[in-house]
């Protein structure tokens, strides 16, 4: 029968995926891997899977979903992240999963072997030998409605005892994936909005007030510079398309250089590179400022070639000791660096502007990274405020710059 159907009196039996799921899955850490051990053991059950799928809602600044894919054979199960928009393409709207995501059907069945099908990703299941496809809704307790999809090669398809055995599996396949699912979610939430090191010491159970530790760690201040007075005649979505597009090429370098961003701090941002994580820090902190400028550069050459606003950068570079923690009120934290060294960072900030130099670096850090020190031309030392002791600094001219640049 073709389309959407209500679930039928199918007979109910016990096997060892059911088994499996209800006692052993707490084991596995991870949604492809339980989702590909349960369609292997379907298998052992005499449940013809050779081919499933699992679409997942998820929430994440950039992503709106993911489609695990599991073949017969496998170990593991294929992930595939989906961006925002999914949901308005023709792909989806001509999907057999839309009905069981949108709440017109609890179940569907195509004979693929028996009749026509409407849905191009049916039609080449089909030309691959693929003979019955079935798929299921799956609402989770936040009441999200989400799809697991089950396809065979036997010439007479899904026995009834077969879909019975699928369908008595659901709420346990649902329960093992919704906990792994809101892990991971919390996961992404956290290493977007506090980092990928700081999230996971938060979900590993540091969260109380004070819980940290003291680390050597290179330091970076980036800074947007005129944003203020861009502020003052920009429309605000024009100005946070500017900062956005100014961030993104940023980040982009500092990930790439081994970095982790812990905050943003109004038109700029702190980056930090802890020597317990690599030796080599500062040279890495160092690559990553280098590479950062080089990245602002063409993202703001190609938004003036399209007559956009622009702004100019600077990157301040310090390396020293900071408490790695939780600071705050009793009900709101922050996990972030702090220290006499990230007051330094910042004022070196202030005094790259006042100098208006594009990036600064402190005596400390140049003697910690070689590469720098090669290109390093001193500045001289200067008074910063809040600092008792004046601090040495150096700048890159543009052309060590350059050549900085063309060196990695």
């Amino acid at each position: 029968m073709n389309g959407p159907q209500s679930r039928g009196p199918w007979p109910r039996r016990r096997g060892a995926a059911l088994a499996w799921l209800a006692r052993e899955s707490v084991r596995e850490r991870f949604i492809d891997h339980v989702f590909a051990r349960t369609c292997a053991l379907l298998g052992e059950d005499g449940v013809p899977v050779a081919r499933a799928t699992l679409h997942l809602h998820t929430l994440h600044p950039q992503l709106a979903g993911a489609t695990l894919r599991w073949r017969h054979g496998r170990r593991d199960a294929e992930i595939v992240f989906h961006e925002r928009g999914v949901f308005e393409t023709d792909e989806y709207r001509h999907s057999p999963i839309r009905p069981l995501v949108e709440g017109d059907a609890e179940r569907i069945r195509f004979r693929l072997d028996r009749e026509t099908v409407d849905f191009a990703v049916l039609r080449a299941l089909a030309e691959e030998g693929f003979t019955d496809y079935v798929g299921f809704a799956l609402t989770f307790t936040d009441g999200r409605r989400h799809a697991a999809t089950f396809a065979t090669r036997v010439a007479d398809g899904f026995t009834d005892a077969q879909l019975a055995d699928l369908a008595d599996i659901l709420p346990l396949l649902a329960m093992a994936v919704e906990i792994r699912l809101q892990r991971r979610i919390a996961r992404n939430l956290l290493a977007t909005y506090v980092g990928a090191r700081a999230g996971e010491r938060i979900l590993a159970g540091e969260i109380a007030r004070g819980a940290g530790e003291t680390i050597e760690a290179a330091l970076w201040i980036f800074d947007l510079r005129g944003f203020t007075a861009l502020a003052q005649r920009l429309p605000l979505e024009e100005l946070l398309a500017l900062a956005n597009a100014a961030f993104d090429a940023v980040g982009e370098a500092i990930a790439r250089h081994r970095g982790e961003i812990l905050k943003f701090m109004g038109d700029g941002l702190l980056a930090v590179w802890s020597f317990a994580d690599s030796p080599d820090a500062c040279g890495w902190a160092f690559d990553a400022a280098v590479a950062a400028l080089a990245a602002f550069d063409r993202t703001m050459d190609a938004r003036r070639a399209r007559g956009l606003p622009v702004a100019d950068a600077v990157v301040a570079v310090h390396a020293g000791r900071v408490l790695w923690g939780n600071i705050g009120t009793r009900s709101r934290l922050d996990f972030t660096v702090f220290g006499s060294d990230v007051a330094i960072a910042e004022r070196l900030e202030e005094l790259a502007k006042r100098l208006g130099t594009r990036i600064l670096l402190s005596d400390r850090f140049v003697r910690g990274c070689r590469r720098a020190g090669a290109l390093a031309r001193p500045l001289g030392a200067y008074r910063l405020r809040g600092v008792e002791a004046p601090v040495a600094v150096s700048t890159l001219d543009p052309a060590a710059l350059a050549r900085a640049s063309r060196q990695q």
